[in-house]
């Protein structure tokens, strides 16, 4: 009997522990869970007959240590800063390890003892970055076998709301982390390439530099870039392409509507509000308004931010209840960032039957025998609930595929790596259409880099 040992059992492992459950007896796996909250984790995964769940400190180091070394294979689906802790007792106990989170450069700095071990630490087999990496190497690899040159490359993701259960002004919900997206976009400059120009977007402007897609069946989405699309250049082996430009999407609206919270300093998590304990959502909002003596909070914000009181950018700042001088915020030294947080997700958190969806874009365009092509491909996969979500299918599904595929010796590779190779992403991909995860190609004419799409 293999033993995989999976390390946190949050929103996004539903997908994934069913699927070792479901595979338990053909696979001849167990799995054990290891979380802080056990108590949390669904019954009828506690009550399996193939699982063991346990109550685990991750910095209780002996517990941590000891079923790691009594364990195949750890799935690792912590916060992103703890997966060094998990890869150096993997590495001393000679364990392979899978995470859905992007290489630290601390993990990679243990390369080297990693393939000498003979071990596979695959990293960045979820969603985004993940199926991105795969459907989008699986394209670039055809092409160049059939002897094209890649020119560009644009790759976009979002985390949504599904068309059913988008009930809100900002056509928003929350489907994954929700401090990741307050925080998105800041901590660098905005950088990528097109048509040979390096361009860079400080935060400041980011989310009002957009470009449009249409997505066949779902409608018009806009999206803005990610901080840094030029880190896989050399990973992807575009380091000549003309445009290189990755980012999230969202529907058309939300960015131009987020950045009022970026102009106002709401996302500025660099320093603690003075007395944020019991703050009215009306005082918060004050907060970052001149004074006066005279004017409301209401009047301050549309004279500061020049918005109409017929503008939609004020229908969808009423509907977050930030004027509400009876709503407080029960956070003690938070950030203006945590704050706001905060008062989101009192609205943006969805509900036991809404269902999320993800959508993924990505552009191709190529040279072959002097001629200039391109190919549009994309994924749309809507959710079942508030448990069973799109981004919980998308993460984790890939994440227990390659669990699987290392242990039956089907990747090979050793190594701090992640998923570009034919050997992982060929047989993902192809089971991920059994679970309704695919790509849409069309071929279209080539237009490259189309200013006309962007608003500045």
């Amino acid at each position: 009997m293999r033993k995989i040992l999976v390390l946190g059992a949050g929103k996004s492992t539903s997908y994934l522990l069913d699927y070792f459950l479901e595979k338990s007896e053909s696979e001849k796996i167990r799995i054990t869970i290891g979380d802080l909250h056990p108590e949390a984790i669904a019954p009828h995964i506690r009550n399996h007959h193939a699982c063991e769940v346990v109550s685990l400190d991750i910095f209780e180091e002996a517990s941590r240590l000891q079923l790691i070394y009594q364990s195949d294979i750890v799935v690792s689906m912590l916060p992103a800063s703890l997966h060094y802790i998990i890869a150096k007792d993997c590495l001393i106990k000679g364990k392979h390890l899978v995470t859905a989170s992007y290489i630290s450069s601390e993990l990679k700095k243990l390369s080297k003892d990693v393939e000498h071990k003979g071990l596979i630490f695959m990293n960045e087999i979820g969603l985004d970055p993940g199926i991105d990496h795969m459907s989008a190497m699986q394209v670039i690899d055809r092409i160049r076998n059939q002897g094209g040159k890649m020119i560009l490359f644009e790759s976009f993701t979002g985390g949504l709301v599904a068309p059913e259960s988008d009930n809100n002004l900002w056509n928003y919900k929350f489907t994954w982390n929700p401090r990741n997206v307050v925080l998105a976009g800041q901590g660098g400059t905005a950088k990528f390439i097109q048509e040979g120009t390096y361009k860079y977007i400080p935060y400041h402007r980011l989310f009002r530099r957009t470009e449009f897609f249409d997505i066949e069946g779902y409608g018009r989405f806009e999206g803005y870039a990610n901080r840094d699309s030029l880190n896989y250049r050399e990973a992807y082996g575009l380091k000549d392409v003309l445009t290189l430009y990755r980012g999230t999407l969202r529907r058309v609206g939300f960015s131009k509507a987020w950045n009022l919270f970026v102009q106002l300093g709401m996302t500025d998590d660099s320093y603690i509000v003075e007395n944020s304990e019991g703050m009215s959502y009306r005082d918060f909002t004050n907060l970052f308004l001149p004074y006066s003596p005279t004017d409301s909070v209401e009047l301050k914000l549309r004279h500061y931010l020049k918005i109409d009181q017929d503008d939609i950018m004020w229908e969808k700042l009423l509907e977050l209840d930030l004027f509400n001088p009876e709503k407080t915020v029960p956070l003690e030294n938070a950030t203006p960032a945590q704050m706001l947080q905060y008062i989101l997700e009192s609205c943006w958190t969805l509900s036991d039957t809404d269902k999320d969806m993800i959508v993924m874009y990505h552009k191709f365009g190529y040279e072959l025998d002097g001629e200039k092509y391109q190919i549009d491909s994309n994924m749309a996969v809507i959710g079942e609930n508030r448990t069973h979500t799109a981004m919980a299918k998308t993460v984790g599904l890939p994440v227990a595929m390659a669990t699987l595929a290392i242990l039956n010796k089907k990747i090979t590779t050793p190594g701090v790596q992640i998923p570009l190779k034919s050997e992982v992403y060929e047989p993902i991909l192809s089971e991920l259409k059994s679970y309704g995860i695919a790509f849409k190609e069309y071929e279209v004419p080539y237009l490259g880099y189309n200013p006309e799409t962007f608003i500045v």
